[in-house]
């Protein structure tokens, strides 16, 4: 089955199964110029919902696959189909598979040197098919970010993931796509942290629960006050629904 895009308060969102991944992923790379993956978690989502570049962003995505429960939620309250819910760094693993299967290869954008060194050799270990064209550190100066665009232009990788260190996080390529070439472009904060074992990943159990937003609480207090965007959400949920706009 295709890749079916529905609307949620009027963010796009994807339906991608998951017997569908391999197929939508080929297909992107046989697509001519830059394409972006976004994993949208229900901050983003609202965040998706105004006029930022941001937003922007997401409208043009090529894939917009949905990280968070409460997307879902979202969905089936207003009687649309229910995308499906994919764990970011699984997500990740299976596209990083996809593109080992098919002799693809990957350049590494973002972390500090240490941390995307050791990343890369697990990588390189574990997708012994998989093509390391380059990497890059994030954090870096603005001075020499010509030349970060140079080195993946001429690198032409298949896939581009960028992690942390990007602080236009999705927006980095979608900001600079007439500069670069054809590849996928995904960020994912914490992939450089994970594969580097510098991070421990959400475990399966809370992902499926939907309460990773608690671990993040629990590193960064401060975040409680997006509570009240969440209640924003609620609210618009129930406006939609008795107004039928959807």
């Amino acid at each position: 089955m295709a890749v079916e895009r529905i609307k949620l308060l009027g963010v796009g969102i994807d339906i991608c199964r998951p017997e569908d991944m391999e197929k939508t992923i080929l297909d992107l790379l046989d697509k001519q110029g830059p394409k972006q993956i976004v994993f949208l978690n229900i901050w983003d989502f609202l965040k998706a919902r105004g006029k930022s570049q941001y937003a922007e962003c997401v409208r043009n995505a090529d894939l917009v696959i949905p990280i968070s429960k409460s997307i879902l939620g979202g969905a089936k309250f207003l009687k649309k189909t229910v995308p499906v819910r994919y764990n970011p760094f699984n997500a990740l693993i299976n596209i990083l598979s996809i593109l080992e299967s098919h002799y693809k290869s990957v350049y590494f954008l973002g972390g500090r040197k240490k941390t995307v060194m050791t990343a890369e050799k697990n990588v390189r270990s574990t997708f012994k098919n998989l093509q390391i064209v380059g990497r890059c550190v994030g954090y870096y100066h603005k001075s020499i970010e010509e030349d970060v665009v140079q080195a993946i232009y001429k690198a032409c990788p298949s896939l581009v993931l960028m992690s942390e260190g990007i602080k236009e996080k999705d927006c980095w390529s979608y900001s600079r796509r007439d500069r670069l070439n054809s590849s996928i472009f995904l960020f994912y904060n914490d992939a450089i942290g994970i594969f580097s074992d510098r991070k421990k990943r959400i475990s399966e159990k809370t992902f499926e629960h939907g309460t990773e937003f608690l671990h993040e609480l629990a590193k960064k207090p401060l975040k409680i006050v997006l509570i009240f965007p969440f209640f924003y959400y609620i609210i618009r949920l129930v406006w939609e629904k008795i107004f039928k706009k959807g």
